[in-house]
């Protein structure tokens, strides 16, 4: 695929010699992708990503994919609190409040492909920033389609097989990699960004059928 070098100055070495094996996905909360690209190329902002995803499906590298770009911030995913150094930051030019464009989720399943090949990173590892900052972070929001994503094999999605529900949600939630040190409420609102956008109130029987299902498939506590 086609893709645009704009580079970033903000950007180190990956800590310790680690490798990316987890891909964030955001969106901008922008107007514009040249918008974004200024800020994320900005020393002063102290902030980038490695990919930059345009509404038109234009692709622009920020930061190469070895190297540690700063777009995680304080979060944690498992084990891993350093996130920026085990990951890749992939921005979507959208506000939050609009659906994301065809062309736009067309490239991003090329760009995903072609990073996960590389790095060999599995499908559980694409996760929202809303996943590893759910105190502070929402994007990329309930606009995003993460079923899409796991169709492919690019992501993943509760099934409907049968699983121990485990009596707990903020147990449950751990296990499949949401911080410990979240609120029992911001778990759950990161948890249904992803996968119920549209639920509302107090925790459900669903909500906790289908985090055990995610917990018991795809436990990332030992990473």
């Amino acid at each position: 695929m086609q893709i645009t070098p704009h580079p970033s100055p903000n950007f180190g070495q990956r800590r310790l010699g680690v490798l990316p094996d987890i891909v964030v996905i955001h969106y901008t909360a922008m107007q514009s992708a040249t918008a974004a690209a200024q800020r994320l190329c900005d020393p002063e902002c102290e902030v980038s990503s490695h990919y930059l995803i345009a509404r038109d499906g234009e692709v622009f590298q920020h930061v190469e994919e070895e190297m540690r770009a700063w777009h995680a911030g304080a979060g944690a995913w498992g084990a891993v609190t350093d996130v920026n150094s085990r990951s890749i930051g992939i921005e979507l030019d959208n506000t939050g409040a609009r659906p994301f464009p065809e062309p736009q989720m067309a490239a991003l399943e090329g760009l995903l492909a072609g990073i996960m090949a590389r790095w060999a990173i599995r499908p559980e590892r694409v996760i929202a920033h809303s996943d590893l900052a759910p105190d502070r972070k929402i994007d990329p929001g309930t606009r995003f389609d993460w079923r899409r994503l796991a169709v492919q094999g690019l992501s993943i999605w509760p099934d409907e097989s049968d699983a121990l529900q485990l009596a707990c949600f903020r147990e449950a939630a751990t296990i499949f990699g949401f911080s410990d040190k979240a609120t029992d409420a911001d778990l759950l609102r990161a948890f249904r960004l992803r996968f119920r956008p549209f639920a509302q109130g107090p925790l459900e029987a669903e909500d906790l059928r289908m985090i055990s299902n995610l917990a018991r498939r795809f436990p990332v506590l030992s990473r």
